[in-house]
């Protein structure tokens, strides 16, 4: 790949103009120090003692803080509950610099949040616990989606694009529903001047006309059967060229340090970035859809904007016990090590 080529079109990254639609979530990261911990008087349990916290946006808000960090305009479309947690969530996203005017309330939904308590070793790192997860496990109201979907029309001319992050397991408890991705489908075939992009874990196969990207394990669950002990490689292309000519729409598979494997015309793995010490994966996949989104916009190849997402991440996952970020100075230094 012309790495130098990459490089000079990142310039202009100050130009794109990308909207994030679907779930968002608020990352509440509790910070415990074991030297602090005492009984509890009532139930002799430990009680840990948190001495910092830390907030954050999280899944469709890790994108964003993503696409900011590397100097994308950005405006955020999803659900926030009429609650503290959803105030939060706004302040966090208005902090990136990204335009919130979008985001849509509901006083019938908790703001879905991740509460993470991080313990710190006898290293001095900070490790994640069992996390706790505030959920409204309840379809959304029809008019909260049509509501999602008027914003979306009204800033599309706007945008280049919209990257759809479809987070959750369970069928139309997310903030992308079944009826979302049937106007979203249609909407792309409509405006094909725009780019649509989805990250769906449990529900790639259900889009049309979007270039979707899962990691290995969804994709093989979206494809039928568990990951495959050995030919793991191999299997994703045969079963992604299938995928690929059913639509004709690109699609990208993430393989861990394995790297991307991209359907676009051909089969194409792009090897992951060597990473050494401990790493934290989490954000790693969001981090990855802000770079290859980035990459389409500015007209590179389906292979090198995954180039370009594998950059990214492995930037992030070296950041220990937080949902990192990569500079535009970090992504550049980092890629023109590969030329």
């Amino acid at each position: 790949m012309d790495i130098d080529k990459m490089i000079s079109v990142l310039k202009n990254v100050a130009q794109v103009k990308v909207v994030v639609f679907g779930d968002y979530a608020l990352d509440k990261y509790l910070y415990i120090d074991p030297e602090h911990d005492e009984p509890s008087a009532e139930t002799g349990e430990t009680a840990y003692q948190v001495h910092r916290t830390s907030l954050s946006a999280g899944v469709g808000g890790t994108i964003t803080n993503n696409l900011r960090t590397l100097g994308a305009q950005v405006v955020c479309i999803g659900l926030a509950g009429d609650d503290g947690q959803g105030y939060e969530l706004l302040r966090c996203l208005r902090e990136t610099g990204a335009d919130v005017s979008h985001m849509v309330s509901c006083d019938v939904l908790c703001t879905c949040t991740y509460m993470k308590p991080m313990r710190r070793g006898t290293d001095g790192i900070y490790r994640e616990m069992n996390r706790f997860d505030f959920r409204s496990f309840i379809q959304r109201p029809i008019e909260v989606q049509r509501e999602m979907m008027r914003q979306l029309e009204s800033v599309l001319d706007w945008a280049d694009g919209v990257i759809i992050t479809d987070q959750f397991y369970q069928r139309n408890m997310g903030s992308v529903t079944d009826w979302l991705r049937e106007q979203l489908s249609k909407l792309a075939a409509e405006r094909k001047d725009k780019i649509f992009y989805a990250d769906s874990r449990s529900f790639a196969n259900e889009y049309r006309n979007i270039i979707v990207k899962c990691n290995d394990i969804e994709f093989f669950a979206m494809t039928g059967g568990p990951k495959p002990d050995t030919g793991k490689l191999n299997a994703i292309v045969e079963r992604g060229e299938r995928l690929y000519r059913s639509g004709g729409i690109p699609l990208f598979v993430t393989c861990g340090k394995a790297g991307i494997v991209v359907f676009d015309r051909t089969a194409e793995l792009v090897p992951a970035f060597k990473v050494d010490g401990e790493i934290d994966i989490v954000g790693a996949g969001d981090a990855a859809n802000a770079g290859i989104f980035l990459g389409l916009a500015l007209g590179l190849t389906a292979a090198e904007a995954a180039l370009l997402a594998c950059c990214v991440s492995s930037i992030t996952i070296q950041q220990l016990g937080m949902t990192g970020t990569a500079s535009m100075r970090q992504v550049t230094e980092r890629l023109a090590s590969r030329r």
